[in-house]
């Protein structure tokens, strides 16, 4: 293999070295990377690591047509067998606590344990859904502090805390905005949605019922008001806007946009799944903004990936907020807090549309996102923004030399860094650069997305990235840029070091193989 990596060492079968593979062994495997067998392929339905004594009593009467009528099929391994394959399994899995995840619109980043401790009491952890209020008047207390941040944080008047993540948030804004409609006597079935946006607002508007009508972007990556503004019409509900948008851009003109949907009688939705680049420098009240979602698990540092859990609170204007959903946390004036529900939300909430959920929210994420709030404060939130920001930009000056990057001279990028494939030698492309990078150690950036630019590499280096980490990345993707512009046939088939090669990615998602036998 020719593979050489930003370190300028070259790695080849039977060597090792820092960030390359282990010793190949004759059976293919690496030494301390080994070629993990599947757990039945372990272990055999024929033999058991314990002992299970036989019943010693019958099953209890009607029960007995349901007792095992043979083993199960399940492989029987030792203990140390067992601990040694989940083990080795454990040490495949990229994770954020090895190295960064610099995902573009995913902001990805460390997790404090700080916020786990406090998710873990057991008040919060253990607590149901179905107690009684006056049992978990503390996860209530949560709750009510942290809607007061997130409405202080962004200027807006109310807080829906129930939706369980962005696109769920989405529908919850949209919904409010057709209440409101509903409640004007009004018919409107258009949403604008600028071509910079987030996938899912298309797909969410398109879900809620609304016809959707595309927005172009300006050669400088931002929305293009003026068509916009001839869009606007007696059949335009509103107009979902990402801001910063997924070109890594803040859009200057939000103001103007938001004056002009109004002055047209629609509302505006904004994205706020970047909100970790600005959040204590802007607040989206102050620009127009009638509705947000928040991702907790993005801005506040919650488990983000691996299947959740997530949540997006979405933050309403003063026009939205009578039609937010139920259950919503509340404090009578004898200080008491208490949740607004079917049963007792009386004629003061007659107008919410109904309900996201069967019941409140996610309350571990709540607890995590509460507890990063009070430990940063407002100094630290308005930090965040500012190094996530520095970061980025650092990332796209120190790479935009050997990578295009369309953007570039439209000023300086916020939470994310775009670049092009456009200047790869003949036959090379943004996967070959993705799947270089898993040979240097580094998760990919997110590829191929947003689709206005060809090839497009997302990089969100977040702001809990050292300056030396950030050092260590953009020299492993300089070196990968310039050996995919010298024609390196080797990135072709890159990934060599890891424990898979190169997939056939169409197949593996038309025609997943998910079972051990038929």
């Amino acid at each position: 293999m020719s593979a050489v990596n930003a370190a300028g060492w070259k790695p080849t079968m039977g060597e090792t070295g820092e960030g390359g593979p282990a010793m190949q062994t004759a059976s293919g495997d690496y030494g301390l990377m080994l070629e993990e067998a599947l757990i039945f392929e372990l272990g055999s339905a024929d033999k058991s690591g314990v002992d299970i004594d036989a019943p010693e009593r019958a099953p209890a009467a009607g029960l007995a047509k349901f007792l095992r009528k043979g083993a199960p099929a399940l492989p029987g391994l030792t203990e140390p067998e067992a601990v040694r394959h989940y083990t080795r399994l454990s040490r495949q899995n990229y994770a954020i606590d090895l190295g960064p995840f610099p995902l573009g619109s995913c902001t990805m980043k460390h997790n404090p344990r700080l916020n786990e401790k406090m998710a873990r009491l057991p008040g919060f952890a253990d607590v149901h859904p179905m107690q009684p209020q006056s049992t978990v008047e503390g996860a209530l207390e949560v709750i009510e502090q942290l809607a007061d941040w997130l409405i202080t944080l962004t200027g807006m008047a109310s807080v829906a805390m129930s939706p369980k993540a962005g696109a769920h948030g989405e529908l919850c804004g949209l919904l409010c905005i057709r209440a409101a409609l509903d409640a004007r006597g009004e018919q409107r079935d258009v949403v604008l949605v600028p071509e910079s946006a987030h996938g899912t607002n298309p797909a969410t508007a398109a879900f809620a019922g609304f016809k959707v009508e595309s927005i172009p972007a300006t050669p400088d990556g931002r929305v293009d008001v003026e068509a916009l503004k001839a869009k606007l019409g007696p059949n335009v509900a509103g107009v979902m806007i990402t801001n910063p948008n997924t070109c890594g851009l803040f859009e200057p003109e939000m103001k103007a946009i938001g004056d002009a949907v109004h002055a047209a009688g629609g509302y505006v939705y904004c994205d706020g799944a970047n909100f970790n680049a600005i959040v204590g420098k802007v607040r989206p009240g102050d620009l127009g903004v009638d509705a947000m979602h928040i991702n907790l698990h993005k801005t506040f540092s919650t488990p983000h990936g691996g299947g959740g859990p997530g949540a997006g609170p979405v933050v309403l204007s003063e026009a939205l907020a009578p039609f937010a959903p139920l259950p919503f946390v509340t404090r009578g004036a004898d200080g008491s807090i208490h949740l607004v529900e079917e049963e007792n939300r009386g004629e003061g909430h007659a107008q919410a549309f109904g309900r996201m959920v069967a019941f409140h929210g996610q309350m571990g994420m709540f607890t995590r996102a509460l507890t990063y709030i009070l430990s940063h404060g407002a100094d630290g939130l308005r930090q965040v923004a500012e190094d996530a920001v520095l970061n980025a930009n650092y990332v796209l000056r120190s790479c935009e030399d050997v990578l295009p990057a369309p953007f570039a001279k439209s000023g300086p990028c916020m939470h994310e860094a775009l670049f092009s494939d456009a200047g790869l030698a003949e036959g090379f492309s943004t996967l070959d650069i993705a799947k270089g990078l898993i040979d240097e150690g580094f998760h990919p950036m997110t590829v191929y997305f947003p689709l206005v630019v060809k090839g497009a590499m997302l990089v969100e280096p977040t702001e809990t990235e050292s300056k030396a980490g950030l050092d260590r990345f953009i020299a492993s993707l300089r070196s990968l840029a310039e050996r995919a512009k010298a024609g390196d046939q080797s990135l072709h088939s890159a990934p060599h070091f890891a424990p898979r090669r190169r997939l056939d990615e169409t197949q593996a998602a038309r025609k997943p193989v998910l079972v051990w036998q038929d």
